[in-house]
């Protein structure tokens, strides 16, 4: 046996086994662990409302559509639905959703219109790219002019993530939704007219789509459906929804239907046009809202509009880096958190026109509309800082290259006069020395910090933390420099001083701490926002003022000395610290501290070589001193109080440029985790890294300590990549096959399947020719062909991972069905000899008929033609059943089969071993003369369950032959086991549709399927032939044989599961079957007809 086999094989098959097992048990462990949950409960009073399905159609006696009324008081149907004068918006649920789960965001729209718009804020807002002249002049509606009408579609609760058919008959019938909602439109105005009721505006011609999991993907699906009508829908936002490629990509019809949707909607936007002005899609947006780290359904990669929606026309956002939100939620609280069904609620009112009481016809206004009211524009400050990746501010589309002084010049950063307050009111001024200033309380006084001289010696960027209100609470300009030119001092002062107190960017704060009375509370409030402001934007001016307002004591006890602001001229080369890969996994064992004095950078800034996406660390800081003397016996708990009273909470952002920022506020201790992709073959750059910037109080001091959590790496690694496995799976099990075919071929021993895979493993010929060699191959073929290049590093790695885990899990599969198939054998041979031994009893002479009952029955013609050809039986019992039925029913009755020869052979083989070891015995005996050779009785019960003898001039045993045609058989059983898993999703879903109608399967999973079976029935022998030739230049033709298409077949595989389409497996798998197929009927040709 290759490879190394003996007590060094068995060893990395235990290696293999165990951390396949460690890996899979720790991520079980951290997967059934609650998921936080910062979310408000939502409350409603629902009422449901059918809408008549007229015209009806096939999909329409299946499915419902309902109009969503909020309100206890009942109501009267039909004059509600006459009534309708609102926006239509239709809710489409997702993957075994019910409809009634709009009622969170439709309560929240009725809410929303009836309060009116959210109070504006002064913080600085995220900015768009797009083209100015359209938006001169134009700014989110300061009023809602019209309200939502919510509609929602029942699809019965099935599960269309998990088939081909059900995706395709949901956008069928959103399709029907949308045009009976407009029509409905039309109906409710003629019922109107007749009643005399007159209307102020026109009707509405298109329908705003709102879709939850994979009710997003049918949103979309339906645009580019054929029988919608033009322009009936231009507006999309979709929660947590897969767009790249199907959450459960296992069956081969479901992958497709995904491909053939993604492409329309890249032709329908013009491939490689970045504007996409005039293409078939050019008036529709489209807005992905990711759930994040606690989605563990759908991650953010999938999540995301790259290569399909330009970045023009739509973005992706995740919910814990969205206005008012900052939460991370899971799968289905996302339909319910308050947060965001607030946030989404204004803002689909505000993309509403209040003039002709309909969305924006410009795309770009409504691209503007929803990149204000759900981006940060923390990104756009932080993109000017040093080691900071670019990537942070592309996944936006947002302006933060803007030029300052046209800021300026628009007055876009001024306080609003009604929260001016004059310089008069402030008491005496300060001049800041030091690089640092710190405002203890809101003592009404103005702070001069000279540009030129605090920010010498390289430290020209500025930070400002507080927890201040601005405008209100404090406001910051900036001052020119003194000049010598007469023509600048003639220059009023209106026109020089700048004020930029509104480019401070809102932060989420953690929880304020509670106080009994006024001014009593014992811990700093977290910040709540940030202003960072680079050297050029500070070019050409002097001085910067920070002025605080007034506020007077309360209850006669001024406020405590407590840190409500701080800002730093600094450096980002000082509080820059990079972790290697080397350090983040060193440090699972012994934790990396790192420690910063008093005075430190205010900014922190860490940089991760490995991605916080699949390795998280546990990122803590405490506090070690405040500048506060230790006075005696003073405890160190008192100390830290008094340290949390003095310095705000520290604050972290980390961010990845798949889901963009993750803000923790009061980051003491906790575990960092960005939902980033990395070593996926579509990659984007940057994301095997991860950059985490503190904002820590400079006047404490802190042990930063970070620890790798391997429980947590374990739960992302099986999060991104378990589909990736199974297909994995399936490309090892055709290597073993690989392996045993060779071996046939070669007229050598046929070995096992497990020894088969212990010698792929082996090291470095075998490893490296089926592991690396395709991923290096793949990767190649990226560089050369497509415009992706992920990081060769982490790709190797973390496919090698895969790799390995997946031999693990293969191993697993085997040895625990060769344990259950070795005990229902022997089973079977004792209760057969039992019976045997039994029948010959006086008390059992009536089942004596029995026998002779089955001999007749089997000496029938048909029974004995059935027997000779049980291709015959299992190919009509399932090629019907993939055909019309479903595929995964078909290819379970082909696993009974390969189950039935499997023991049929094992049969044979253990018990030629029993009557080889009797024969052995008896023979030792008759040689010292102790006893016959062998028992009449014995010989002939073990004769029955031996269909041939050992011939003594075979080239091998007749045990031998049995045991290797079952170790084949039970290869082919485990191959075609893993590709009915791949139909088990969809047999479910299947399953749950009992009795309302099926269709037939599609045509792309059947034909796969009776490949599958083809292969199952004339691949089952290690002995097939091939009718492929091929020859080389000079040389003779050679006949390929099936150890070669075994090896095509697993590099095919491999691949396919490095590109994230592991049922591309299935086409391997069927290919072979076919050319098996064809390959029998041309050896039964030559042999009835040959070639003269």
């Amino acid at each position: 046996m290759g490879g190394g086999g003996g007590f060094r094989g068995s060893c990395r098959i235990g290696a293999v086994l165990l951390f396949s097992a460690w890996v899979a048990l720790a991520a079980l462990s951290r997967l059934l662990r609650p998921v936080p949950n910062g979310c408000v409960m939502t409350y409603m009073y629902p009422t449901y409302i059918p809408i008549a399905a007229t015209p009806r159609n096939i999909s329409s006696d299946r499915y419902g559509l309902f109009l969503y009324h909020e309100g206890w008081k009942q109501i009267d149907f039909a004059k509600h639905i006459r009534g309708l004068r609102g926006v239509p918006v239709l809710f489409i649920p997702g993957n075994g959703g019910s409809y009634k789960q709009v009622r969170s965001l439709a309560a929240e729209s009725f809410r929303a219109y009836q309060n009116g718009p959210l109070e504006p804020t002064f913080y600085r807002e995220a900015s768009s790219t797009l083209p100015a002249d359209e938006l001169k002049d134009f700014s989110i509606p300061s009023r809602y002019g019209c309200m939502l009408d919510w509609f929602a579609v029942d699809l019965e609760g099935e599960h269309s993530a998990m088939d081909g058919r059900i995706l395709e008959e949901h956008t069928e019938y959103v399709v029907y939704a949308i045009h009976r909602i407009l029509d409905q439109y039309k109906e409710s105005h003629l019922e109107r007219s007749k009643g005399g009721a007159q209307s102020s505006h026109d009707l509405p011609s298109s329908v705003i789509l709102v879709g939850h999991s994979m009710g997003g993907f049918v949103a979309r699906a339906a645009v580019v459906h054929p029988n919608l009508r033009k322009s009936a829908v231009e507006t999309i936002l979709t929660l947590s929804s897969p767009h790249q490629y199907p959450p459960i990509a296992l069956q081969p019809s479901l992958g497709h239907f995904f491909s053939h949707v993604n492409e329309e909607w890249r032709k329908g936007y013009g491939t490689g046009v970045s504007h996409a002005s005039n293409s078939k899609l050019s008036n529709v947006v489209v807005v992905s809202v990711s759930g994040g780290i606690h989605d563990y359904q759908i991650r953010s990669r999938m999540a995301s509009l790259d290569g399909i929606v330009p970045s023009t026309h739509g973005f992706m956002v995740g919910s814990s880096s969205m206005k008012n939100v900052w939460l991370s939620m899971e799968h289905q609280s996302i339909l319910w958190c308050n947060q965001l069904a607030v946030q989404v609620a204004h803002t689909l009112l505000s993309i509403i026109d209040p003039v002709d009481r309909h969305p924006f016809s410009s795309t770009q206004k409504r691209v503007f509309v929803f990149t204000k009211m759900l981006q940060s524009a923390v990104p756009q400050s932080l993109s000017s800082m040093a080691h900071v990746p670019a990537s942070l501010s592309q996944t936006l589309p947002a302006n933060e290259n803007q030029d300052a002084g046209e800021q300026h010049k628009k007055g876009s950063l001024s306080c609003p006069p009604s929260t001016q307050w004059t310089s008069d009111g402030l008491e005496k001024d300060l001049y800041i020395q030091s690089n640092s200033v710190t405002v203890l309380a809101m003592d009404g006084r103005r702070r001069w910090l000279d540009i030129k001289k605090l920010g010498s010696n390289g430290r020209g960027h500025f930070v400002f933390v507080t927890n201040l209100a601005p405008c209100s609470g404090v406001r910051i300009h900036l001052w020119p420099g003194k000049h010598h030119s007469p023509v600048q001092n003639e220059l009023p002062a209106s026109k020089k001083i700048v004020e930029v107190t509104s480019k401070m960017v809102q932060i989420p704060a953690g929880p304020a701490p509670k106080q009994v009375e006024p001014g009593s509370q014992t811990e700093q409030p977290p910040p709540s926002a940030f202003l960072l402001l680079s050297p050029e934007e500070m070019s050409g001016f002097g001085f910067m003022t920070i002025s605080v307002a007034p506020r007077p004591t309360i209850s006669g006890r001024p406020p405590p000395a407590a840190s409500m602001a701080v800002g730093q001229f600094f450096n980002p080369e000082e509080g820059a610290s990079a972790l290697s890969i080397g350090t983040i996994i060193r440090s699972s064992f012994a934790p990396e501290e790192i420690f910063l004095l008093e005075d430190h950078p205010l900014a922190l800034n860490l940089s991760f070589s490995a991605s916080l996406g699949l390795l998280p660390v546990t990122l803590s800081l405490k506090t070690a001193g405040c500048g506060i003397k230790n006075a005696g016996d003073q405890m160190e708990a008192e100390r830290n109080n008094l340290c949390k009273l003095r310095c705000f909470p520290p604050v972290a952002l980390a961010w990845d440029s798949v889901s963009g920022l993750h803000i923790i506020p009061n980051i003491y201790s906790e575990t960092i985790v960005v939902d980033s992709s990395p070593a996926f073959w579509d990659s984007p750059e940057g994301t095997d890294k991860t950059t985490v910037l503190i904002l820590a109080d400079p006047h404490c001091s802190y042990k930063v300590t970070s620890r790798a959590s391997l429980s947590d790496a374990a739960s992302r690694f099986f999060l991104l990549y378990s589909s990736e496995i199974l297909g994995f799976m399936v490309a090892i099990m055709f290597f073993g096959m690989m392996r045993q075919t060779s071996a046939w071929e070669c007229d050598s021993s046929v070995p096992s399947i497990l020894s088969a895979i212990e010698s792929n493993l082996g090291l470095p010929k075998a490893f490296t020719f089926l592991c690396f060699m395709p991923i290096l191959v793949f990767f190649a073929f990226l560089i050369f062909t497509t415009e992706q290049k992920p990081p060769l590093g982490t790709f190797l790695l973390v496919t090698i991972i895969c790799y390995i885990v997946a031999n693990g899990f293969a191993i697993l599969l085997i040895l625990s069905s060769k344990l259950f198939l070795y005990a229902v054998v022997i089973l079977h041979v004792f209760i057969k000899r039992r019976w045997q031994s039994w029948g010959s009893g006086v008390q059992s002479a009536f089942l004596r008929q029995f026998p002779s009952f089955s001999f007749s029955f089997q000496s029938l013609k048909i029974v004995q033609m059935l027997r000779n050809n049980p291709n015959i039986i299992v190919a009509v019992a399932t090629l019907p059943l993939v055909c019309l039925v479903h595929p995964a029913i078909g290819l379970g009755l082909l696993l009974l089969s390969h189950a039935f020869h499997a023991h049929s052979t094992l049969c044979s083989f253990l018990a030629a071993s029993f009557r080889s070891i009797t024969q052995k015995k008896d023979l030792y005996k008759s040689k010292m003369g102790d006893g016959p050779v062998l028992s009449k009785s014995k010989s002939d019960g073990l004769q029955q369950l031996l269909p041939m003898d050992d011939s003594p001039t075979a080239s091998k045993s007749f045990t031998d032959s049995q045991l290797e045609l079952f170790d084949y058989r039970h290869g082919i059983m485990i191959l075609h086991l893993l590709s009915t898993l791949m139909f088990v999703p969809s047999l479910v879903a299947w399953l749950q549709r009992i009795g309302m109608g099926q269709n037939f399967p599609w045509f792309i999973d059947s034909a796969i399927c009776v490949g599958v079976i083809l292969h199952g029935l004339f691949g089952s022998q290690p002995n097939v032939s091939c009718c492929i030739f091929f020859k080389l230049p000079g040389r003779r033709g050679r006949e390929v044989g099936l150890s070669f298409l075994y090896l095509v077949g697993g590099y095919y595989s491999f691949v396919s599961s490095m590109a994230l389409a592991p049922y591309r497996a299935l086409y391997a798998m069927a290919i072979i079957g076919y050319i098996c197929f064809i390959s029998r009927i041309i050896e039964r040709r030559n042999m009835f007809w040959p070639s003269m």
